[in-house]
């Protein structure tokens, strides 16, 4: 099985990519001019924000970077379409021949900008056109086909969305994606999925449906098909498109463009910087890269606290405050949540509420010793009763209970299981 991704972002510019129409506007067809509308002699001018950011996307994956960057025509003809091309890239791409690295190196053949098309909205039996999306900067990032199973998709959906968090990307808003899978040697396109979910399921069942017709000792057409979410299946659009039937050609409306001397924000990537933090500590990589992926703020409180509190403090004290709170806390409170943890003090959710209101904690504070530990433990096992029933099927539930108790309360792991399994004896 081979997969390759063209991934399409969208840019964080407040203008489109060729007129200075707004990307913001919610009431249907009303951020529209002659230049995204496609009028006879209207004349396209580049976004100079949308070229930066996507120079940032381009550096974070390693690519390749041209000096000087071009646009081409992509012709076809679509409702959604009105100049019936796509302005976009080839040769004169941003950035090429770069990889992003999930532990293994997925190749990324190609980082282009273009602009989106129009909207359409399905209802009933009409089909409308939303024109206020067409323009709108996107970035496209063309993978080459070595991802090779479900796990690997997951992995680099979600390192890419952090790294364009990092960036300033809005990851909130919708980044499509269409799918090339091969279990043989034709390459099917699923065009247009959105979300992580959709593109597993997507995956899962193009390849069952592929797989399935080769056992038969069936054909594989090479097609476009769309993805249903409702009834998590495929199903056929048309025949693929080859590059000549796009009919490319050069803009002659825009110039060639020098880039050279452009600068762009620098990348994080959240497992180097995960690894460095947790370098001498008793904390997991890992943990701190779930809580830091789509969390600058969590990255910051670590980074300043690091060194002056141990990191399980640090860490416990932002897991504590937001079990309880929706709001990211302050540096004020992480700082004196991670000193009462380090005098072995237990915060409850009246303390954290005192230290957050900043009107002096009128709780008192105890020793974490056993009745505590006890404590918490049947708060634990009250709020997850399912875990329960689950470890009298399968006893290596336990080792599952003792780690989430320990790192949410910043306990040792040998205190948990000790008295964890005295309660859980007595229980039985």
């Amino acid at each position: 099985m081979k997969i390759g991704l063209e991934v399409h972002i969208a840019l964080p510019t407040k203008s489109k990519l060729f007129c200075a129409c707004s990307t913001e506007a919610e009431v249907p067809n009303t951020s529209v001019c002659p230049i995204c509308m496609g009028f006879p002699g209207s004349k396209p001018a580049l976004n100079e924000a949308a070229v930066e950011s996507a120079l940032g996307i381009a550096n974070a994956l390693h690519c390749s970077i041209n000096k000087s960057i071009s646009f081409v025509r992509k012709v076809y003809f679509y409702p959604d379409l009105p100049k019936c091309y796509q302005i976009t890239q080839t040769d004169g791409a941003i950035g090429s021949e770069g990889y992003l690295d999930i532990g293994k190196k997925v190749r990324i053949r190609r980082v282009q900008i273009e602009e989106d098309p129009a909207q359409i909205v399905r209802k009933g039996l009409l089909t409308l056109l939303d024109f206020n999306r067409c323009g709108t900067p996107l970035v496209e990032i063309v993978t080459e086909p070595d991802i090779t199973s479900e796990g690997e998709l997951r992995s680099f959906i979600a390192s890419l969305r952090s790294i364009l968090y990092y960036l300033g990307v809005d990851i909130n808003k919708e980044i499509k994606a269409d799918l090339n899978i091969s279990v043989a040697e034709v390459r099917v396109e699923v065009k247009n999925v959105t979300g992580i979910k959709s593109l597993v399921e997507a995956l899962r069942f193009e390849v069952e449906r592929q797989n399935s017709i080769v056992k038969a000792g069936g054909s594989i057409a090479r097609e476009t098909r769309g993805y249903n979410e409702k009834r998590k299946v495929t199903e056929s659009l048309r025949e693929k498109e080859t590059d000549e039937e796009y009919g490319y050609i050069y803009e002659p409306d825009l110039t060639v463009f020098d880039i050279s001397g452009m600068k762009c924000e620098e990348p994080v990537y959240i497992d180097r910087v995960a690894e460095g933090l947790a370098k001498g500590s008793d904390i997991s990589p890992r943990t701190i890269r779930e809580m830091t992926m789509l969390d600058r703020h969590t990255l910051e409180l670590i980074k300043r606290f690091r060194g002056k509190y141990k990191m399980r403090s640090i860490i416990h004290a932002i897991q504590r405050f937001k079990k309880y709170n929706e709001e990211d806390p302050s540096s004020e409170v992480i700082e004196k949540m991670a000193s009462l943890i380090e005098a072995d003090k237990i915060l409850t959710r009246e303390a954290i509420n005192d230290i957050k209101s900043g009107i002096g904690v009128s709780v008192e504070y105890a020793k974490m010793g056993d009745a505590d530990i006890d404590k918490v433990i049947m708060e634990f096992l009250r709020e997850n009763p399912h875990l329960v029933s689950e470890y009298k099927r399968r006893s290596k539930t336990m080792n599952l209970m003792i780690d989430r108790i320990a790192k949410s309360h910043g306990l040792h792991p040998k205190d948990v299981a000790r008295r964890l399994a005295l309660i859980i004896g007595r229980n039985k």
